[in-house]
């Protein structure tokens, strides 16, 4: 775990201690050895790539489906194109992971002598004994209401069934006040058993009317995505060390809206006419203020900053975010929540968006609006355990471009590609701490 993340917990309330830290950088660096890091490739410098003149070692996972979506586990170097800013690349390494099993495909086997009767298929040559999958569990335990708690933690379970095998490495973190710090382990009955520290702590619509307006929205609602994306982004900085392997990140959210119900705040919602909203609000907001509403009127410009450098983190470690919306297919809301339908709906959408695009960005899919969670789980369950992973020195023309467009094709008829589609360089640097958030007053109903 990246040493900057304890500073970043403690705001939240999970503060780990030292010695779990360094029992969770330990099993990373293990299961970086255990994956050929230390043979394969030279270490990765502090702070990661930077901006510089030289050859950058890039690798992506690839899943090719036929017509039929079945996996086609048959393709070679020569089926494959890789374009980087649509400049061809050499592929120098090469290799199958086919029903969780690696097989080194760089260099072909000799041919077997000429000889009569039967003759037998080439055996792929199979790697060492390595770790099948390295899946890792965020719970953003502050974006999801408290009454989702016991979903979540069902959640946890259907994924230790439907999606957990043997050989696999998982972590779970959780982003507030659950405190789960489950380091890499081949467990997953641990990983099960730690749902039960699970417990949502996310506003709903009626604490949001509560609270007060401030100059960036309601209170608290930006710094808790602040440090939810922080400690994501580091998550995903440790996750650069394991190499050649397809990273899985399990993102369990209710999404992020920063300006959310602003009509109803406002007193300007079409249906119930702002009368939940609060009369007082008058006295302290001035509207005729263009500073006052201005990071309020760029709330979605913001959002959308934080979730891109989320998703160029994510690229850059070859990491697939799966999003999941514990919600399920969500209908009205209770009247209880005094909001109206229609922005209920329109939270709705934008939150759901959001999942949608830290997912689609990152070569995964969102799992919203669904509620048969054990079938998308078996889903994600496919794309992870059948793929090739490519490698390739980059000879990006332009060293100095940060966000590296990459575009992979199969020369085969038929058949179909999903691949990242960029990944990023990072900047010197480390990101800035979100400030600690001051304790919010809710005001009186």
């Amino acid at each position: 775990i990246d040493p900057s993340i304890p500073h970043a917990l403690a705001i939240i309330g999970l503060m780990p201690s030292r010695r779990l830290l360094r029992t969770l950088t330990a099993a990373t660096l293990v299961a970086a050895a255990a994956l050929g890091l230390s043979a394969q490739q030279a270490p990765v410098p502090p702070g990661g790539p930077t901006f510089r003149s030289g050859v950058t070692a890039v690798s992506t996972d690839v899943i090719t489906r036929d017509k039929d979506g079945r996996f086609v586990a048959d393709l070679t170097t020569d089926d494959f194109i890789v374009l980087e800013d649509d400049v061809p690349q050499v592929v120098t390494s090469f290799a199958l992971v086919h029903g969780g099993r690696t097989f080194n495909l760089l260099t072909p086997a000799a041919a077997p002598a000429a000889q009569e009767g039967i003759v037998l298929p080439t055996a792929r040559r199979a790697t060492q004994d390595v770790a099948g999958r390295v899946l890792f569990i965020f719970v953003d335990d502050v974006h999801f209401e408290p009454e989702y708690t016991p979903h979540v933690r069902r959640l946890i379970q259907e994924i230790g069934d439907n999606l957990l095998h043997d050989g696999d490495l998982v972590a779970m973190l959780s982003s507030g006040p659950s405190s789960i710090q489950t380091g890499l382990t081949y467990d997953r009955k641990l990983v099960v058993a730690t749902a039960s520290k699970i417990r949502g702590s996310g506003f709903n619509a009626a604490d949001i009317f509560r609270n007060l307006d401030t100059g960036q929205g309601p209170a608290d609602v930006r710094n808790r995505a602040q440090m939810t994306f922080y400690t994501a982004y580091s998550l995903l900085a440790d996750l650069e060390q394991v190499p050649n392997k397809r990273k899985a990140l399990l993102y369990i959210s209710t999404g992020y809206d920063f300006d959310p119900f602003a009509e109803g705040r406002k007193s300007n919602d079409r249906i119930q006419g702002g009368r939940f909203a609060d009369p007082t609000r008058l006295l302290y907001e001035d509207d005729s203020n263009p500073y006052f509403r201005l990071p309020t009127a760029t709330a979605d410009i913001d959002l959308y900053a934080y979730m891109r450098e989320l998703t160029l983190a994510a690229n850059r470690a070859n990491v697939s975010i799966y999003a999941v919306d514990p919600r399920g297919l969500a209908g009205v809301v209770d009247a209880g929540q005094y909001t109206d339908q229609s922005e209920w709906r329109t939270y709705l959408q934008k939150t759901q968006s959001t999942l949608r695009f830290i997912s689609e960005e990152t070569g995964g899919f969102a799992v919203v609006n669904v509620n048969d969670f054990a079938a998308e789980f078996k889903r994600i369950d496919a794309e992870t355990s059948d793929y090739y992973v490519l490698g390739y020195s980059s000879t990006n023309p332009d060293p100095l471009r940060r966000v590296r467009r990459l575009d992979v094709k199969v020369t085969r008829p038929g058949v179909t590609v999903a691949s990242r589609r960029a990944y990023s360089l990072k900047t010197p640097g480390t990101p800035t701490r979100p400030p600690a958030p001051a304790p919010t007053k809710k005001k009186k109903d």
